[in-house]
């Protein structure tokens, strides 16, 4: 199934697990690059239900403190573009309700990164596959997009037949607690 709802000019954003790292980064590309949003929504977990966040505003969204929400199903109600940045099994847990809402689930975790279903883009390298998306699009992990945006010119020049790989991965893979003990450390 292919999705045809159209995005509105000031879409609503949600944003599941705006309290870790990248949610907070969430945040503020929204605000860097001017989003056109009409509402920002931050969703959490229950034990962040009632925590307040700065943002800097964009779009129709000034700047001031967004209260976080406890992120259930209904959360999704009225919401666009839904941002998830919360775990694979939340994902997964929360995609019917985020398609059933009409929104565009864009999942930064692995729950669907190998789903055939669902495309996996770096806006850089192919764009035009999120037009038969279902109402998921996925992101490979970090390293890989930097990667793929580095080799797609070189693809174009000529096909590359075999790329090996290691990685050392950063501490902010392990969100903000690995992040907060490499800087006690």
């Amino acid at each position: 199934m292919t999705w045809t709802k159209e995005m509105p000019a000031n879409p609503v954003v949600a944003i599941a697990g705006v309290t870790g790292a990248v949610g907070a980064e969430f945040l503020q590309v929204l605000h860097d690059v001017d989003f056109p949003a009409s509402e920002v929504r931050a969703l959490a977990s229950a034990r962040s239900a009632g925590k307040t966040l700065p943002f800097l505003g964009c779009g129709q969204v000034p700047a001031g403190d967004l209260v976080v929400q406890e992120m259930t199903p209904e959360s999704f109600e009225g919401v666009d573009i839904a941002l998830f940045s919360c775990g694979a099994g939340v994902s997964k847990e929360m995609r019917k309700a985020v398609a059933a809402a009409g929104a565009v689930m864009i999942d930064n975790s692995s729950a669907f990164r190998m789903d055939e279903d669902v495309p996996l883009i770096v806006p850089e390298v192919n764009p035009g596959d999120a037009a038969w998306h279902n109402g998921v699009i996925a992101n490979p992990n970090c390293s890989t997009i930097q990667m793929v945006v580095a080799l797609k010119p070189l693809y174009d020049l000529s096909p590359i037949k075999r790329v090996v790989v290691s990685t050392y991965q950063a501490a902010s893979g392990g969100g903000a607690p690995a992040m907060a003990e490499l800087y006690d450390q």
